[in-house]
């Protein structure tokens, strides 16, 4: 294929990507069973406005091994994209979540302080939004919206109805155009993002829960005044690569709680389901504005060694 090539093509493509690499699913090779993680469990039914300390969401239950936002449906639920996009022009898209009667559903948990919480990267994960939609009535939810680039998307729709336990839905969204594909970031242990530079410390290791720590630092001095940001002072997401399995993890304590630190350590639990590589994206808040600095990480052997070559970070509006 040519380095510039149609979407259309890199469309039809796609089934050999989903179909190869990691796998699709839960058919992602031969997996030993995970222990009971030590810290965190899969979406408990919170309580409104509920924010646990160390704990990790995915959509499977307890006795699904089905990693999170592989699915467009699941439970009876599903995710249904209203809106058309095209590249570099801001859209208020919109999109309801379905319930097993049909309906769009209008009745939320509130978790970390939002309803629902929207995620959209660009299938090579180069790009990265957390968004947060608004409800426009009716069961539909509306966003301000602008994907830069042709290409194909992942949106990831994170909730807990009410009454229900929590899923992560996915779909495809496909901006037409000219598409240039990208590598996949290499492995670091250094982000930097408007003159801050986020270290990661900490392994991923396939089946069991890793204790990933982030230390953020700014003109060579530690940040030890981050700001809650939805509950938290960081809030880590960890995609995997190929087939964007997609895991939510937050971190060990809370604002407030008596013994967690305003920085600049972050510490999360996450537990991947395979080995391979993974992105993992913080937000952080300092001085009022959210960053979001990025990294590519590989679970199981060949971990990669500390490195004091920074990846470019991601400052998207939230």
């Amino acid at each position: 294929m040519n380095t510039a090539t149609r979407l259309g093509a890199y469309v039809a493509g796609l089934a050999v990507v989903f179909g190869g690499a990691l796998g699709v699913g839960n058919a992602v090779g031969e997996v030993a069973p995970a222990p009971a993680p030590t810290h965190g469990a899969t979406h408990a039914t919170p309580t409104a406005g509920e924010h646990g300390g160390g704990h990790q969401e995915t959509a499977a239950a307890a006795k699904d091994d089905t990693p999170g936002g592989l699915q467009v449906s699941e439970k009876g639920y599903t995710l249904n994209p209203l809106t058309t996009l095209k590249a570099g022009e801001p859209a208020d898209f919109r999109f309801t979540v379905t319930g097993p009667d049909g309906r769009p559903v209008t009745d939320f948990q509130v978790q970390h302080d939002k309803k629902l919480h929207f995620i959209v990267v660009s299938r090579d994960l180069g790009s990265f939004q957390h968004v947060h939609p608004v409800e426009a009535g009716g069961g539909v939810w509306s966003v301000k919206l602008t994907l830069q680039d042709p290409g194909a998307y992942r949106a990831f729709a994170d909730f807990a109805p009410a009454g229900g336990s929590g899923l992560t839905l996915g779909t495809d969204l496909l901006v037409a155009g000219e598409y240039k594909p990208k590598p996949l970031p290499g492995t670091g242990r250094e982000s930097t993002v408007d003159g801050y530079k986020v270290a990661l410390k900490g392994d991923l290791v396939p089946g069991q829960s890793s204790k990933l720590t982030l230390s953020v630092s700014k003109d060579g001095k530690p940040v030890t005044d981050l700001q809650p940001y939805l509950g938290a002072y960081g809030h880590l997401v960890a995609l995997r690569g190929g087939d964007l399995a997609y895991l939510h993890v937050h971190p060990d304590g809370e604002p407030g709680d008596g013994k967690t630190a305003a920085g600049p350590e972050i510490t999360f639990y996450a537990e991947v389901p395979s080995g391979g590589d993974y992105r993992l994206f913080l937000d952080f808040q300092h001085e009022g504005k959210v960053r979001t600095a990025d990294f590519t990480a590989k679970a199981g052997p060949g971990q990669p060694k500390p490195t004091a070559e920074p990846s470019a970070g991601h400052n998207d509006s939230h």
